[in-house]
């Protein structure tokens, strides 16, 4: 059995919203993982670096190497919790740290509402996950993007603040934890500034940003207007040196004098 890290996911994402302090996870889709002793040799420098979590999952559906994903970025995450983003209620494992177990709640679609999380909950609870309860909000300027195809859902758009802000408190009045705002994918804009402001607002809780997150200006822009946790993935992927560079920023926001 991989051994669980030593930190709590839930207590990290409050410390970052109760301090100030920025958080960098780095989001692996599983569907683009092909040779698993390539990654864990490539990636070794990871369990060393400033890396506050790791999300593993994706929009698609196949589950076929999920788990195996999960066990290699066990063996090269050291103590940085892994974190399971699922795609569907076929992309568990119970290797993992934790699992963000979100309802997405700006679509209307059941399944993804409370359907596929009502199929996974009995295994979630044997498999002795930490449960982050997360409210799972696509926004974006209007391109489709695989999870909104896979969901079938249309996202909140990015022009109506306010509307994302709403759909925020139906979801923290319904009980949840984590705010996960996210362009999608793949996405060519991010979250804009005013919706995260607009939900930051209203909501004292932790507040996730993702996608389309792929220069330093729209990582400053996210941190800026009220992120607390920005998910990178595909950005990633095509320079992994973009890592390196978002990781370095990160350490300089988070200097005591930068702190606010």
């Amino acid at each position: 059995m991989t051994p669980k890290s030593n930190k709590r996911v839930g207590k990290i994402l409050n410390d970052f919203h109760r301090s100030g302090r920025k958080g960098l996870a780095w989001l692996v889709d599983p569907d683009k993982l092909k040779n698993s002793v390539f990654f864990e040799d490539e990636f070794t420098w990871i369990k060393d670096s400033q890396l506050d979590l790791i999300f593993v999952g994706g929009s698609q559906l196949n589950r076929d190497n999920f788990r195996e994903v999960v066990i290699s970025l066990k063996k090269i995450a050291g103590e940085i919790p892994v974190v399971i983003f699922p795609g569907s209620q076929m992309q568990l494992a119970e290797e993992a740290d934790a699992i963000l177990f979100i309802s997405l709640i700006s679509g209307r679609n059941p399944e993804y509402l409370i359907g596929h999380q009502v199929l996974a909950a009995p295994i979630v609870k044997k498999m002795k996950l930490e449960v982050l309860p997360t409210a799972y909000m696509l926004v974006n300027g209007g391109e489709i993007t695989s999870v909104q195809y896979i969901s079938q859902t249309t996202p909140l758009p990015n022009s109506k603040p306010n509307l994302a802000k709403a759909t925020a408190l139906a979801g923290l009045y319904l009980g949840m934890k984590y705010f996960f705002l996210d362009a999608g994918s793949g996405a060519k804009s991010p979250v804009c500034a005013e919706v995260i402001r607009s939900v930051k607002e209203d909501i004292n809780n932790p507040i996730i940003v993702g996608g389309g997150l792929d220069s330093l200006e729209k990582v400053k822009i996210a941190f800026e207007s009220g992120a607390d946790l920005l998910v990178i993935g595909n950005a990633i992927e095509k320079d992994p040196s973009f890592l390196a560079e978002v990781l370095n920023f990160k350490e300089l926001l988070n200097l005591p004098l930068n702190v606010n």
